[in-house]
Order: C-alpha cells, then structure tokens, then sequence
C-alpha cells in the first residue's frame, strides 16, 4: 500500500514537472530521509572545555617609538673652514673624541696678541706700582704732594685692572683655539658629516652633524586615559610599585625588552584622550635605533582573577567575536564575547562568559548555527594541558 502511494505520488509530480530526482534529493523516497523527518538532525561530536579561572598580570598593550636618552645637534662654536674631519660617519664615538678640525690660525694670531697685551699691562702695572710705593714713603715728608700720591694710586689700580682685562683676553683666546677642534660632547652614535673639508662654518649657526646615545634608551608611548586611571589606582593601593614595561620591535614575536617607567607627563591631551609616559630600556647590543616603532606592554604588577579560553574556540563574524558554549540540552548556543590579551597561550576573555561556561572548542567547522544539537566530549584548554 505504501508503495503504490509512492509511485503515485512520483507520477503526480512528474506531471506537474518536478524530476523524480528531486524528490529522491529531499530524503522522501528513502529510509534516511524518513528517519531525519522523524528524529530530527543528528548530534554533531564536538569537544567541550570549562573555562579556566586564574589570576593572571594584567597587561596593556601600546603603539610607541624609541627615542634617545641624549640627543645632540653639533655646531661650531667659532668660525672658520673646516680642515679635517676626524670620525667615520655612523661610528660610535666617545666623548672627547675629535669630530672636526678647524682652521687654527687666525686663532693662533688672537691668541698670541693676546698674550702680548698681557704682557704688557704687566708691565705697566709693575712700573704703576713701583711709583705708587714711592709716593707713599714720600708724603710724609711732604717730598710730594697729596695730589701726586692719589694720582699715582689711582694709575696703579687702573694698571692692575688693565691686566685683568688681558688676563681675560688671553683666557678668551685660549677657547676660541680649543673650539676650533670640535669634539663629542657625549658618547653615543654620530651621524653623516654635513660640513666636508673647505666649507665654512660659521659660529653657532652651521650644523655639522648629530648624535644619539645608544644605551640606555627610552620608549614613548601614549596609554589612554582609562589606563591611566587604572594605574593611578593601583599605584594608591601599593605606593612605590612602578609599572613594568615589555618592548618588542616589527617583527618581533614576543615582548623580550623589559624596563621600567621612569617619566610621566603633567596632563592629559585633551585632543587624543591620552597621556605620554616614557620608560627606559638598556640597549647594550644597540637593538633600538632611535625612531623605530616599537609594541609597548605595560602593567601595574596588580594581579586579578579572570576567564580564559583555547584561542582556536573563538570565531569571527564580520566586527564580533563570539563562541559556541554548550547549554544544558546539549546545543551549542552562540556567545558574544570581548577577548583581550594572550596569556600562557590562552586567550582572556574580558566580557561574554561567566565561571562554569562550557565552551566547544573541537568540532566547530560542523556547527553551522546556533541551537544544533551536538554530543559533547570532556577536553581540557590549551594551558590546563600544557
């Protein structure tokens, strides 16, 4: 009887255009497809995992640039043509060292001039003195007068401030000479030279090159304003604790450079919603080159309880993120989540899941909607394995 209804049912259709296929594709004419129609579509096998709760160091991660502790423009500080220059551009050099030369002679000449009218007044202070001691054991006897005593004490101190006039000179003199050897006021790196041999360099105008010291180094980030109340509460709460600080370059996997927050600005840019800080790294393999980008992780050292997950459970649908967790009719119900950080190769889940979440983290290619039914299997996440 069933299957004279079927076959009548199969010649209805054809008649009406529906291929015989068709109706075989839908599971109608088959065994299966009466078993779907009747207990529905079968559990898919997937692997479910608890939540993990630890207590985890926060982390906040940053955009930031490597700076130079010391930075120095170098300029002439007399003019003249250079003569030499003594370092190779890009070297390191130390302080003291001889950057450039410049032409000594004219400085030379000053300098002996100098020296001469040094001499000089010397000697007219000398003769100055010899009269105004003579003039003293004079007046007494009245052998001068007052007028001529005065007048010779007075010569005499204006002589003796005539030499330190040219005491002066000479000492002027002297460092307009040394200055024509420009020399490394800091150790660090020195940049391309751009004054070459015969250009003229003209006093505390002409730029003849850079330098940046290479270790330390700073890092200058811009942690928002959210962040920076969270450390400026966690820095009331533990007095003295400073914010740690982890550094990696492009291309850098993990946060290896470590250091320690060292300088705070005043205020909070009002236009970006952001403070500058500024942290400070040793550079004794000259890593960092000042102005490269740099990913910045800062954190207080304050540890708080938080949810963790296996990285892999966490699907994408265009802006969201979400997972599948397992509800007690075992289906798997889409949860909306917001994930943070990694931390022990777990993903931190900041909002979406509570304590005692069963999340699927196997066999998620086969859940094709929220509400599926599924066969769950116990699994543990990535770091409760590990």
């Amino acid at each position: 009887m069933k299957t004279r209804t079927l076959l009548v049912a199969a010649a209805i259709l054809a008649t009406v255009g529906v291929p015989l296929g068709l109706l075989a594709a839908t599971g109608e004419l088959t065994g299966n497809g009466e078993a779907a129609a009747m207990g529905g579509t079968p559990p898919v096998q997937v692997d479910v995992a608890p939540v993990l709760l630890k207590r985890v160091q926060r982390w906040d991660e940053f955009n930031g640039r490597i700076s130079a502790v010391g930075s120095v423009e170098i300029r002439s500080r007399v003019s003249g043509y250079v003569t030499h220059v003594a370092y190779k551009e890009g070297d390191e050099v130390r302080r003291g060292d001889l950057l450039f030369a410049i032409d000594p002679r004219p400085y030379e000449a000053a300098l002996n001039s100098a020296t001469a009218q040094l001499q000089r007044a010397r000697a007219t202070a000398l003769l100055a003195k010899s009269r105004d001691e003579r003039a003293r054991r004079l007046l007494p006897s009245s052998a001068v007068s007052q007028d001529e005593a005065d007048a010779r004490h007075a010569s005499y101190a204006q002589s003796e401030a005539d030499v330190l006039n040219a005491e002066a000179a000479v000492e002027l003199a002297e460092l307009n000479l040394k200055f024509t050897q420009v020399r490394a006021p800091i150790d660090g790196r020195a940049g391309r030279a751009l004054l070459t041999v015969g250009n003229l360099a003209v006093a505390d105008q002409s730029l003849l090159t850079s330098m940046v010291s290479q270790d330390p180094v700073y890092v200058d980030f811009d942690p928002d304003e959210q962040s920076y109340l969270r450390y400026s509460a966690e820095s009331r709460r533990s007095p003295g604790n400073t914010l740690a600080v982890r550094v990696a370059l492009a291309g850098d996997e993990g946060f290896a450079h470590k250091g320690m927050v060292d300088f705070q600005d005043n205020q909070v840019d009002p236009a970006t919603g952001s403070i500058r800080m500024r942290a400070k790294l040793r550079n004794p393999d000259r890593i960092f080159t000042p102005g490269l980008y740099a990913r910045v992780k800062v954190s207080s050292g304050h540890e708080s309880e938080a949810v963790l997950i296996d990285d892999k459970a966490v699907l994408t649908d265009q802006d969201r993120k979400y997972v599948y967790v397992l509800a007690a009719d075992n289906t798997a119900q889409r949860r909306d989540v917001q994930p943070g950080r990694k931390s022990d190769g777990l993903r931190l889940i900041e909002a979406g899941l509570m304590p005692g979440d069963k999340v699927i983290v196997g066999g998620l290619q086969r859940i094709y909607s929220s509400g599926a039914p599924v066969k769950p299997s116990e699994a543990k996440m990535l770091a409760a394995a590990n």
